[in-house]
């Protein structure tokens, strides 16, 4: 991979926040009218036609003029506003796709790396498939393998804003040190930085069930929602996201919305944790699976076998959801959310059981904390952790678009040889380089007004 000269640091200003405040609209609800815009920014006219002109000239966004008038807005947009004036239907303003991040999931099964556009089309993927978990040390080598193979495969010319990961354990937030992925065997292992000298972009890690729940708030079933709470299912287990008051819950080092291991049976089977009857060892996709006797990435098959309703499989199936309304129950009465989200095959078993799973957390809840309940499988599919990972690699670029160093296409690396630093260039460690190193950041991906 190419690597980066280090970008100065430039200050904030108002304009670079109003700029910020206009590609982050376009990026998570564009579509949008340029006329949108304005109203939903309370910019003025000449203001928004300035930074979207900005947006354009930095090869972030581009404009349509509609054929005819009352062109609506993106998926958060309205007809209001739509034209500048009579006979003027006002410009479309897009997201670009050839601006991309690259989203990375690390599973105990695989490895997947995607280009993900800022419009949000997941360009291009590839996965590295494999027996056992890889090493920290061999994700990195895994994680950039394939994405020289990305890049020098993909016809259309791409630049690149960061890389986010999304690993299924606790992350430390300031860093991105996986202090323990237990399915993986890691334990106080870096991954942040080590893909950031591998590569020379800008990376960041989190828990993968926090990108998870912030992309299903932005784009999926929790589409505009302050408060909601995500657990998806998987290889490595059960992971928790919560989104409190329109933020990623991080807690004090972000390890918050850990609900794998939520205490869900006192006579329960002692999990990889520690503890005993934690929800992740009550409600398993591997004992799922099992039973159904389908393979464990075929959701498909998964959902065709319980639409049998076979005893054996129900008695399974009856176990699993006693187990999870439990979790949600203590869940829900701690932060109180208007959706819950589930992923991964935790979203099969609830299609497949219906409203089943909200009677029996209602049955065991306050009245008035669940008044508002929702819950819902995630809509996102199997791109929901892409494209929550995608939103970090993104970070820096919807913070300052004036400041963000986009890497052109770079040239595959020679993957037979070693990695040093790159002599010719000065190579200063800051946050255009290396994993950023203030706590605040780590909420960052919350939508400013």
């Amino acid at each position: 991979m190419a690597r980066l000269t280090a970008a100065p640091v430039v200050a904030q200003t108002p304009t670079r926040g109003n700029a910020a405040r206009v590609l982050r609209l376009v990026h998570e609800d564009g579509p949008i009218t340029r006329a949108e815009i304005t109203r939903r920014t309370g910019l003025n006219r000449s203001t928004t036609l300035t930074l979207v002109g900005e947006l354009v000239e930095r090869g972030l966004v581009h404009e349509d003029v509609p054929a005819t008038g009352g062109t609506t807005g993106g998926t958060g947009g309205t007809t209001s506003g739509a034209t500048a004036g009579v006979g003027r239907p006002s410009p479309v303003v897009r997201a670009v796709a050839e601006v991309v991040a690259v989203a990375v999931t690390v599973e105990v099964d695989a490895v997947t790396v995607a280009l993900v556009g800022l419009d949000g089309s997941v360009r291009d993927r590839a996965v590295a498939s494999s027996r056992s978990a890889p090493t920290a040390a061999q994700a990195v080598e895994t994680i950039a393998g394939l994405l020289d193979g990305l890049v020098a495969g993909n016809a259309a010319p791409a630049r690149i804003a960061g890389i986010g990961v999304a690993v299924p354990g606790t992350v430390r937030v300031e860093d991105g040190v996986v202090r323990s992925a237990p399915h993986l065997g890691w334990h106080d292992e870096p991954i942040a930085r080590p893909l950031a000298e591998r590569t020379g972009l800008p990376v960041r890690a989190t828990n993968d069930a926090n990108s998870g729940a912030w992309a299903e708030r932005l784009y999926g079933s929790g589409r505009g929602v302050d408060d909601l709470i995500y657990l998806n299912g998987g290889a490595s287990g059960i992971g928790g996201g919560v989104i409190s008051a329109a933020r990623p819950l991080s807690g004090a080092d972000g390890y918050a919305g850990e609900l794998g291991h939520t205490f869900v049976a006192a006579n329960g089977v002692r999990c990889h944790c520690g503890a005993v009857g934690c929800l992740e060892t009550e409600a398993s996709r591997d004992a799922l699976v099992a039973a159904a006797g389908v393979a464990p990435d075929d959701p498909s098959a998964l959902t065709a076998v319980l639409a049998q309703r076979r005893p054996e499989v129900e008695r399974v199936v009856d176990r699993q959801v006693t187990a999870l309304a439990t979790a949600l129950r203590n869940a829900i009465h701690t932060v109180n959310p208007e959706v819950v989200v589930l992923g991964g095959f935790l979203g099969v078993l609830l299609e497949h059981v219906g409203d089943r799973i909200e009677v029996e957390v209602r049955a065991q809840s306050m009245a008035a904390v669940t008044e508002r309940l929702r819950i819902a499988p995630a809509a996102l599919g199997a791109d929901v952790l892409l494209r929550g990972a995608a939103e970090l690699g993104f970070r820096d670029l919807l913070r300052d678009p004036t400041a963000a160093r986009l890497v052109p296409r770079p040239a595959p690396a020679d993957s037979t040889t070693t990695h040093t630093p790159d002599r010719s260039t000065t190579h200063t460690p800051d946050r255009s380089t290396t994993p950023t190193s203030d706590r605040d950041a780590a909420a960052e991906e919350a939508r400013t007004p």
